[in-house]
Formats: C-alpha cells, sequence, structure tokens
C-alpha cells in the first residue's frame, strides 16, 4: 500500500467531516463514507482466515535450536578463544569441541529438565526411626548431571587454566543447572587450601577436590553470610572453639548455597577474637556419610529463591561441627576477599556472558525465523537496532571477562589475602589493577545480563515469558541471583570507591584510569580520569547528604562507562 493512497484516503475523511473547503463541519453520510474507506484499507492488507486445522509450526526454529552447538556454531566465540589462548590454542580448540558436545546437548536437555518448578530440592530431616539425617531429596538426573560434569576435573593440575575457562564458560551457558554455584565455590576452596593446606586433614580435602577419588570428585561450597550482617563479613558472631587440640563451630549461618557439598568454607570468630578466621569444614567425619549422621550441624530449612532453584540454598545451625582452620586466623576477612571472594567475582562475569551468549543467540535465530505483518521479525527497524545493542553487549562481554582471566593469569605469585603491600610498586600497582577490574566486572556483567536477557526475551513476544517454549525465562532468573551473591553492586561500588582513597598515596586514581585504558581514545581517558579524581576526593560514601547522593550517583555512572571502556578494548582486540 503506497503513502500516497493513505493520503487519500484520509482526505476523503477530513473532507467528509469537515466538508471540502475545511472551513465548516459536516457529519452527513460520515458513517458511510468511514465504512468504504477502511474497508478499502483492509481489502490491500492479507487476511487470515479462520481455519480449524492452522498449519503454523514452531518446528523450523525448534528444530534449529536443537542442533546447535555452542562452540562449533559461534564464530565469534571461537574466535575469541583463540585470541587470548595464544599458544596453547590447540589444546583449548580441542578440549572445547569435546565439551561442546555435551553441554549443548546432554547436559542442555538435563538441565532444562531439573529446572521444573515441581523437581526443586525438598529436605527430609528425620528417617523412618526419628533419626535426624536433613537428607537433601534431588532429581537423579541433577545427580547424574553434577557428577558428569565434575568428572571434567576442572582443578587438577593437569588441566590448564584456559582449558577450565572455556570448559566452564560452554557449561555455563545452560545456567545454573546446580553445577555453576558448585564449581566456582570448589574453586575457591581449591585456591585457598593450595596457598594454606598444612595438615593430614586439609591436604586430603584438597586432593579429593583437584584429583578425586576413585572417580570422586568433592564440591565444595561457601557458608559466610549471617542472618545480622549478610556482606558485612566482620559483623560474623559464629563461634569457633578450640576444644583439647579440635576447632568446634557453634551458632548459624543464614545463606548457604550448594548445601550438598562435601566441604565447605566457613567464616568464624575464635573465643576471644574480635578477627574473624576461616575454616574448612568436612558435611560428613569418615564413616558416617553413608550412616546420614553430618559433621554436627544441622540444615534447618531450605530457602525458596526466584533464581538457581535448583541449587540448594539453606540456613544451617552449628552445634559443634569438627572444623579444620585455614590460614591466619586473624586474616580470615582478608582471605575470603582476596582469595575465595576474587575468584567466585571473577567466574561471575565470565557466567554472565555465557547467560547473555545463549540467550542472544536463540534471539536472533527466532527472528529471523517468525513473521508478523508480512515480514520476518529482523526485518523491523527497531528490532534490528535492539538486536545490534544486545549482540554488541554480550559480545564486549564475553571479550573482556576473556581479556580480564588473561590479565588475571598475569599476575605473579597468583592471589594473596592482602593488596600485596610487600612487593614492588608495579607489581603492586598490576595486582592492584585486577582486583579492582574483577569487582567492576561483578558489577556491570551481572546487571548488563539481567538487561540484555531480558531484551532477547521480549524479542519473542508472549512466547518469551512462556517457562516451557524456552530457556530463556529460567537464565533471567539465574541471571538476578547474580547481581546479588559475592556482594550487591552497592556494596563493591563503595568497596572500589574506599579502594581507591587508600592506594592515592602510592596510585593516583587518574593513573589507575590511564593504565587501564592506555590504548583508548586519549580524550575518554582524559574525560573519565578529571571524574575519578573528582569523585574520588569525596571523603566517603556514607554520608547522608544531597552532595554524596550526587557524587554516588555519579560514580555508580562512572564505573560502568569505565568498565565498558575495559571490554571495548577487549573486542577490539578480538576483532582487530
Amino acid at each position: 500500500m503506497t503513502i500516497g493512497l493513505y493520503s487519500n484516503h484520509w482526505l476523503q475523511i477530513c473532507q467528509c467531516i469537515y466538508g471540502p473547503s475545511g472551513s465548516g463541519i459536516s457529519f452527513a453520510n460520515t458513517a458511510v463514507m468511514e465504512k468504504n474507506i477502511f474497508c478499502s484499507l483492509f481489502e490491500e492488507v492479507p487476511m487470515s482466515f479462520a481455519d480449524r486445522n492452522n498449519p503454523y509450526s514452531f518446528n523450523e526454529f525448534l528444530d534449529w535450536r536443537q542442533g546447535v552447538d555452542y562452540y562449533l556454531d559461534d564464530p565469534f566465540i571461537q574466535k575469541v578463544v583463540r585470541h587470548f589462548t595464544g599458544e596453547i590454542w590447540e589444546q583449548v580448540d580441542a578440549e572445547a569441541r569435546s565439551v561442546s558436545a555435551r553441554a549443548s546437548f546432554r547436559w542442555r536437555d538435563m538441565a532444562d529438565r531439573i529446572a521444573r518448578p515441581e523437581l526443586r530440592p525438598f529436605m527430609l530431616h528425620y528417617d523412618g526411626h526419628h533419626n535426624r539425617i536433613d537428607r537433601i531429596c534431588r532429581p537423579r538426573d541433577t545427580e547424574i548431571l553434577e557428577q558428569e560434569i565434575f568428572s571434567e576435573s576442572f582443578f587438577s593440575d593437569k588441566t590448564p587454566p584456559w582449558v577450565k575457562l572455556v570448559k566452564m564458560f560452554l557449561i555455563y551457558q545452560n545456567g545454573e543447572a546446580c553445577v555453576a554455584c558448585p564449581i566456582t565455590c570448589t574453586e575457591g576452596l581449591v585456591m585457598l587450601l593450595e596457598k594454606y593446606a598444612d595438615t593430614p586433614e586439609t591436604k586430603e580435602i584438597l586432593r579429593h577436590c583437584k584429583e578425586g577419588s576413585d572417580g570422586d570428585f568433592a564440591i565444595g561450597a561457601q557458608y559466610l553470610s549471617e542472618i545480622q550482617g549478610g556482606s558485612d563479613v566482620p559483623s560474623n558472631v559464629l563461634e569457633a572453639v578450640n576444644e583439647n587440640g579440635i576447632w568446634k563451630l557453634y551458632g548459624t549461618k543464614f545463606f548457604c548455597s550448594a548445601t550438598h557439598a562435601d566441604y565447605a568454607v566457613v567464616t568464624a570468630k575464635p573465643v576471644g577474637s574480635e578477627k574473624v578466621g576461616l575454616f574448612v569444614v568436612p558435611s560428613w567425619l569418615p564413616g558416617n556419610k553413608e550412616k546420614e549422621i553430618r559433621n554436627g550441624y544441622t540444615i534447618d530449612r531450605i530457602k525458596w529463591k526466584m533464581g538457581t532453584s535448583e541449587l540448594t540454598t539453606a540456613e544451617l545451625t552449628f552445634n559443634g561441627a569438627v572444623a579444620y582452620p585455614v590460614g591466619p586466623l586473624d586474616k580470615g576477612v582478608a582471605n575470603v576477599v582476596g582469595i575465595v571472594l576474587t575468584y567466585s567475582r571473577l567466574t561471575v562475569g565470565l557466567s554472565a556472558a555465557a547467560f547473555m551468549t545463549r540467550a542472544v543467540r536463540e534471539a536472533e535465530k527466532y527472528t529471523s525465523f517468525r513473521q508478523a505483518f508480512g515480514l520476518l521479525i529482523n526485518q523491523f527497524p527497531l528490532v534490528a537496532v535492539q538486536l545490534e545493542r544486545i549482540t554488541k553487549t554480550t559480545r564486549r562481554t564475553a571479550a573482556g571477562a576473556f581479556k580480564l582471566y588473561r590479565d588475571f593469569l598475569k599476575l605473579e605469585g597468583g592471589l594473596k589475602g592482602s593488596q600485596g603491600s610487600d612487593e614492588p610498586l608495579p607489581a603492586r600497582r598490576n595486582r592492584f589493577n585486577v582486583r579492582e577490574l574483577i569487582m567492576l566486572q561483578k558489577i556491570a556483567a551481572s546487571w548488563d545480563c539481567t538487561d540484555v536477557i531480558r531484551e532477547a526475551m521480549s524479542l519473542f513476544g508472549g512466547h518469551g515469558v512462556m517457562e516451557d517454549f524456552s530457556s530463556l525465562p529460567r537464565l533471567y532468573r539465574d541471571s538476578a541471583i547474580n547481581e546479588l551473591w559475592e556482594g550487591p553492586r552497592n556494596v563493591l561500588l563503595t568497596q572500589i570507591h574506599r579502594d581507591l582513597q587508600q592506594a592515592a598515596s602510592w596510585y593516583r586514581p587518574e593513573e589507575f584510569v590511564a593504565e587501564i585504558l592506555r590504548e583508548t581514545d586519549p580524550s575518554l581517558v582524559d574525560e573519565l580520569s578529571k571524574e575519578i579524581r573528582a569523585l574520588v576526593s569525596h571523603p566517603n560514601l556514607f554520608q547522608n547528604d544531597d552532595v554524596t547522593i550526587d557524587v554516588c550517583r555519579r560514580w555508580d555512572s562512572f564505573c560502568h562507562k569505565f568498565f565498558h571502556a575495559y571490554q571495548d578494548l577487549a573486542l577490539k582486540e578480538v576483532e582487530n
């Protein structure tokens, strides 16, 4: 239908209503004229007529989705992997092809099955003879999936870091699936014990996690939060008591994810100390797992979360649980933040990129299949703009996650519980850069992830929110959880601001920006340098006044803009 035709029709309507000259009003024959005009309008539009046997089918899209390989069918991710893995690319590529053949099909289908609401884990607190067992009941598919994935031996000395990372990225495209959080938590436990394991018990736990025992790879968890503190770990009141040379824990933990794990990193205050210590607590003492006798603690209830529903998150009460101290007992917070949470936050950025990659891939395909008003959806300019936006965000997030991991691997001496104040200045600055970038990535990537998946869902129309149509609603809920755990954005934004203030005597904020973005447009570096200098000069972000509120608003915006510039550099690396 031409514009001219539309114009003529509307002219007729106007003349009918207002008169030929537009000077007077006449309603004569208006209804008849409108009827004739609108009938003629719709004569040129293809009409749908009732059909009891509507032949429409989604099979073309579904067949594609069923057959897509996360690695082989994604040239961009292959390019990212090749660029950042360097000399060991061939090994990483071979391992990626192998794990993708399972992640894209068998593990994808299992992840979808176990996510049904009726299959959420539940508790059996007592057996038939009134013995307290606190048995976590999960679908058999969940247990099989977990076993198969952990058999990939992510943390073995035989698995190069890049192989581990790429495997995790491909697996995380299936959402939480009761494996994303346990993998992350296990990694934190392994890295902590690699630094501090100095007893037969802790060395055996480390071996069990890294190399497995008769094919059984241990799973780790992190129990840090208490009801009064949340992210405020120093406010912990859980007690650690040395009873005849054996440390035991007493008290409660409020957010305990992966409570089906074999071992957990637990924060507690030794009696008489104001400092938080760090302990590893086995779920079972030797010989008790088969008897379902837990190690001096109870699982009080399972929490009902909006996302990661396959993953057991619970409240625990310790009543004399045997615990093994890890590292200096007055350095627990430093080691939690500097080692355990650093790894967790690094992985959150990776999982966000994986979630987004899956969502955008399916949205792109669906819009190239689905028609509306006689056109493919992706032919509408607003849809094209939306696709372009979420594709760019996803690609820069993935490239940024790989670039940051490369920077992380280059750290001399690995992670430390402190900021490395005993190091030469260049090494100290480099360690500072990586730590702050990891927190910035956690903030920006997890935030962008929910936006991207929400936009991807919208491209499916009503089907986007249907739980049985695609996995995107589940990925959306899981992404919302990623925003919160390992520190919500307000806590991390405050921490970064404080870190920059404390480092200012040996590393000015504008130097930090210039070093991170040294290959960026100088005008952008200058703009961001001036802004960070002004924002960090503000005393703190705790004062409840108009000036501080304005600073907080600007700081939030600055951190996103700054980290997006880092991601853009990573994407430019890959594309060039």
